[in-house]
């Protein structure tokens, strides 16, 4: 457990206003993920301001709910009369519905965020600035089961204990009554199974008393620690990084198409250190089963992770794999049951699988509905692990009792936050391999899969093309939605790594799009047999391959999927000097009808789109490809685009994007009782018209 550096700057700070710095304040603790979970923990500051007839009043400004201080900006807290808000102290109790509709009229803008669960408590403390953290360190006291006895010994009476009581008016109160019993001498609130409260005369006080707190606690954890190792050490050794990325090839498919019985999820999988070590340990299994340190933790990794117990030294991967099942249809009777347990009426169903699956020697696979959210959960139980570290060195960690865990997760105002998110999109929730994604078609297709929701894997021989499409796309859709891994589709080996880090990075896939291509013109007479084989091995051997691999992975899963060839108005009508080029395009056409015979028994479904003259962005057209397809009409190379126009019954030119739309319908449900088709995107050639 580290010392935590102040990154508070006197000079940055110099010209801020009052909210400014509130917004300063809550960055510098949120760029702290050990002392501020993702989305979690809320900062306030009482400011004075006016009301809407202009009179002074108290205003506390705090956290809105469901926004994450690291990133947070000044809309995203709420403004309220403090002056409404304090009327409260004289309140016995509060039911969460009373409490939620009380200061929702306290409210000072209209269409300011939902105010923070917490907003009371800040409120209630009797200090100008007030933050609520979850600082890993803390933790460690708060979930040790003689956590009180222990923070009384290493803080004095700087710190108040408060037992664990979900967040609310009930809560408030019992803070607000230990800061009143502490008097001027007490610098925090520890919340058992729960953070810490802290706060200041300023904002810069504030801060380095959340630090002081914190480290302090780190320095006594560190002094406590009595073996030289963590977790009672090592007792499976890690397996070699290739064969772990090759076994996940296999594992991944399998964990995502059971977990995504109810809706699908994307994964992530989390090798780092610290999870090595924790999976790994003799003390791993037994502590994941006590149950999450905190609330923050459990509304994201759910009170119990799966533990698969598995030694890489001395079984087989066959065995990890049904152990893997086995223990998905376990622990989703055991949720169920919990479920059933504890039920109220009006509680929505909930998803019975894990967000977090831990294999020994393998490490850490988490779940979402994106693969930020999952990587999120990953990130959420390295919180975890450290705060079972610390509380391991202090005596023995304790958690949540399943009822208070379920009060948590079911909780209507924790459950509000869900309805907060964008809505989904066509594509959300899948993952797309694109080939030839550098190409014009290709990245189009790549970027309206992304704008539907699609996590797209890009793939293409030109590497430099490749990472500056895969750049544009992480721009525009975020950097876990994209993946870029370069390969020669002819090349057996490199499709297989391609599959493998498709899976590994996000769990599977769901549509596959084999746009890769090149083209040769000439004469059969004067076309060499290696052009001839090169023409091949990109269209037709590099399709199957790509097909095969798709095939394995998407039966593994169990959840059917799309596969959609981009083949041309070649493979429907012959043309003159592109022999090569047409029989290769033809033999994707069939090989297309061929694998949706194939595919129909697992819900695979395998379509074309022919498209015809696309030059906008196209690598072929820009190649001895344009000048021999204007040489055989007779025209310029200039002049090609005019010409392809006006063949067309709609007197068209066909885009890139224009194909991609087609491909999007193919990938998306709207399609889902269509297999073997073409469709043509090609402005009407009559002697194309599929019959």
């Amino acid at each position: 457990m580290p010392v935590i550096a102040s990154r508070w700057s006197d000079h940055e700070t110099a010209s801020l206003s009052d909210l400014e710095l509130l917004v300063y304040r809550s960055r510098l603790l949120g760029a702290e993920r050990a002392i501020v979970n993702w989305k979690g923990g809320n900062t306030s500051s009482k400011l004075p301001g006016t009301d809407v007839a202009g009179r002074p009043l108290t205003v506390l400004w705090v956290k809105g709910s469901g926004s994450d201080l690291a990133t947070i900006r000044e809309e995203a807290f709420t403004p309220l009369r403090l002056e409404d808000v304090l009327l409260l102290e004289n309140r016995d109790a509060m039911s969460d519905e009373e409490m939620v509709e009380y200061l929702t009229r306290c409210v000072l803008l209209p269409g300011a965020p939902r105010p923070s669960i917490e907003t009371i408590m800040h409120a209630f403390i009797p200090y100008p600035h007030v933050d609520h953290t979850h600082p890993d360190a803390v933790l460690a006291f708060c979930n040790t089961e003689d956590g009180e006895r222990l923070a009384r010994e290493a803080f004095g009476d700087r710190i108040a204990w408060v037992a664990y009581r979900r967040p609310g008016f009930s809560l408030a109160k019992e803070v607000l009554q230990a800061v009143r019993r502490g008097g001027d001498r007490l610098r925090g609130v520890f919340l058992a199974r729960h953070g810490l409260v802290t706060w200041g005369r300023t904002h810069r006080e504030a801060y380095d008393n959340t630090l002081a707190i914190v480290n302090d606690a780190y320095a006594f954890v560190r002094e406590r620690a009595k073996a030289p190792v963590s977790f009672g050490g090592a007792r499976i050794r890690a397996m070699d990084e290739a064969a772990r990325r090759r076994l996940l090839g296999r594992l991944m498919p399998v964990a995502r198409g059971v977990m995504s019985e109810r809706r699908r999820v994307v994964l992530h999988y989390d090798d780092s250190p610290a999870v090595m070590e924790f999976a790994g340990s003799y003390e791993g299994r037994e502590l994941s089963q006590v149950g999450s340190a905190c609330p923050d933790h459990l509304v994201h990794t759910k009170h119990l992770p799966l533990w698969v117990e598995w030694d890489p030294g001395k079984e087989t991967e066959e065995a990890l794999l049904a152990r893997l099942r086995s223990g998905l249809a376990e622990y989703k009777a055991a949720y169920q049951a919990y479920q059933a347990r504890f039920r109220r009426p009006g509680d929505p169903d909930g998803d019975p699988y894990p967000r977090i699956v831990l294999i020994p020697g393998i490490g850490l696979i988490a779940t979402g509905k994106e693969k930020a959210e999952a990587r999120q959960a990953a990130g959420l139980y390295h919180r975890a692990i450290e705060t079972m570290r610390g509380a391991s060195a202090l005596g023995r960690f304790v958690s949540l009792s399943p009822e208070q865990a379920y009060d948590v997760e079911y909780w209507p105002l924790e459950l509000y936050k869900l309805t907060l998110a964008p809505p989904e999109r066509e594509l959300s929730r899948h993952v797309a391999l694109i080939t030839g994604a550098a190409g014009g078609i290709g990245r189009a297709t790549a970027d309206l899969l992304a704008a539907q929701g699609a996590h797209v894997v890009l793939t293409d021989i030109d590497e430099a093309r490749l990472h500056e499409a895969a750049s544009a796309l992480r721009e525009r859709h975020g950097p876990d939605r994209v993946l870029a891994e370069p390969a020669d589709v002819s090349d057996e080996a490199a499709v297989r790594r391609v599959f493998e880090a498709a899976t590994v990075a996000y769990g599977g896939m769901d549509v596959v799009v084999a746009s890769a291509g090149l083209a040769y013109s000439a004469p059969v007479e004067e076309t060499p047999l290696e052009e001839w084989e090169r023409i091949f091995g990109v269209l037709a051997r590099g399709y199957f391959l790509v097909a095969r691999e798709a095939f394995r992975v998407m039966k593994a899963q169990g959840l059917g999927g799309s596969i959609v060839f981009i083949t041309s108005k070649n493979a429907l009508l012959a043309g003159k000097g592109a022999a090569a080029y047409n029989a290769a395009k033809a033999a994707e056409q069939h090989l297309a009808r061929s694998l949706a015979e194939e595919g129909g028994a697992y819900g695979i479904r395998v379509n074309s789109v022919a498209p015809d003259a696309v030059l906008e962005g196209s690598h072929i057209w820009s190649s001895e490809w344009r000048e021999a397809r204007a040489a055989a009409y007779g025209i310029r190379p200039e002049e090609l685009p005019e010409y392809y126009r006006q063949r067309t019954t709609l007197k068209v030119n066909v885009r890139p994007e224009d194909v991609a739309q087609a491909v999007l319908f193919l990938a998306s449900a709207r399609s889902s009782r269509t297999t073997g088709c073409t469709i043509t995107v090609d402005g009407g050639v009559a002697g194309a018209y599929v019959r």
